[in-house]
């Protein structure tokens, strides 16, 4: 086993799978065991050269995020808006948003600014029964509509119906909220590829966090996307439990699944295949394009946004989420330890190398950056916003 653990990866028959539908626990369990036996990895079939450019240019990076709001994309999970009048604002593809649940269960988001002199309602989380601008006064309720006009006798002929919340277009799938910026419908039904069981039923979120990173958001998201660097840059964090370049890799739609399997999964050999599960066995990273990762762990969830603020710096919004045992039951001392220790070790190496990579742009050794044959899923990812950016619907 110790000798397969550190064996060159060799190309494989495997190419990266493409298609509608995502591998079972059995099939997964099957192929990661055939890659252990032959020392190999699931490839791609095409190298990709991505310009240095791409991460550096203003009006590139505008264009990303025009993209970001044209598109429906995951907000926040719907753990996160668990009660009537829970809320998230954030930035989102840097437009403020805010997002709340209402009295009647219903997920709405409205662009975060109030309609007397456009000053951001809510900041951050919490749950309320009303948003009552703190410059005037203004209060809206939970769906939008303008309740309150403190003195209103001086704003005469005002049309309270006309000033409610401006809404953005929202709605719950997969265990997430979805965003929607612009009017147009591009990209309006893209989302019926994702899988049903992406988020587990009734999880709750443990924890929440925001950090920023000096990165690109692209190369913060390539970090995610291939295990081709997991024996250098996690040598003493992820290597002793993983593997070094094994991963089996799925692409849905726009969206990626990679499959990070731990070694102990060697063990399933010796299991009936009707009788195997990955459950605890492997880590699943997928990647809802483009801005969003959902790494389901062991223990936990974690649902990441990268929210890009300028070309080289990135805001990570993250979510955590205790996973349900095999008796339904979630353990969220167990959930929060597993958290910790990623976050602490093997995602701060990812950080670093991310912010590494932006500073070695400045160095002009490289025109364009080389993706190869194990880093299939990034170049799934750069050929779909490339498609995106082209256009306004995505081929």
């Amino acid at each position: 086993m110790t000798d397969r653990a550190h064996r060159p990866r060799r190309r494989s028959p495997w190419a990266h799978r493409e298609g509608p539908m995502l591998m079972d626990d059995r099939q997964i369990a099957a192929r990661i065991l055939e890659h252990i036996e032959g020392g190999t990895t699931d490839t791609g079939g095409e190298i990709w050269r991505e310009p240095v450019a791409n991460y550096l240019s203003p009006d590139r990076f505008a264009a990303e995020r025009a993209v970001l709001r044209r598109l429906a994309v995951p907000f926040c999970p719907s753990a996160a808006l668990a009660e009537p009048g829970a809320y998230v604002a954030r930035l989102a593809a840097g437009t403020p948003i805010l997002v709340v649940r209402g009295q009647d269960g219903t997920v709405r988001a409205f662009r975060n600014a109030c309609r007397h002199r456009g000053v951001e309602l809510a900041s951050g989380s919490g749950c309320t029964r009303a948003f009552t601008c703190r410059y005037h006064g203004w209060t809206y309720r939970l769906d939008g509509t303008l309740s309150l006009v403190p003195h209103e006798g001086g704003f005469p002929g005002l049309d309270k119906a006309a000033h409610g919340l401006v809404p953005v277009h929202a709605w719950e799938q997969a265990g997430l909220v979805f965003i929607k910026q612009d009017d147009d419908d591009a990209g309006g039904d893209i989302m019926n590829d994702l899988p049903a069981g992406l988020m587990a039923p009734g999880q709750a979120v443990f924890a929440t966090a925001e950090r920023e990173v000096e990165a690109n958001w692209k190369i913060v998201a390539e970090g995610f996307l291939e295990g081709y660097h997991i024996r250098s840059t996690h040598r003493d964090t992820f290597y002793p439990y993983g593997f070094d370049n094994l991963n089996v890799v799925e692409c849905f739609g726009r969206n990626s699944r990679v499959t990070f399997p731990f070694r102990r999964i060697a063990k399933l050999a010796q299991v009936p295949p009707a009788e195997r599960r990955v459950d605890g066995l492997v880590t699943y990273v997928y990647h809802l394009f483009p801005n969003v990762m959902v790494a389901v762990l062991s223990q936990h969830t974690k649902v990441v946004v990268l929210e890009p603020l300028d070309p080289g710096r990135t805001r990570l919004v993250t979510y955590a989420l205790a996973n349900a045992g095999r008796d339904g039951d979630a353990n969220r001392e167990a959930a929060a330890r597993d958290a910790a220790f990623v976050d602490q070790t093997g995602a701060a190496e990812d950080r670093e190398v991310s912010q590494a990579i932006q500073r070695g742009l400045a160095s002009g050794a490289n025109r364009h950056f080389t993706y190869g044959l194990f880093e299939s899923a990034i170049v799934h990812f750069h050929r779909t916003l490339d498609a995106a950016l082209r256009g306004p619907r995505l081929s």
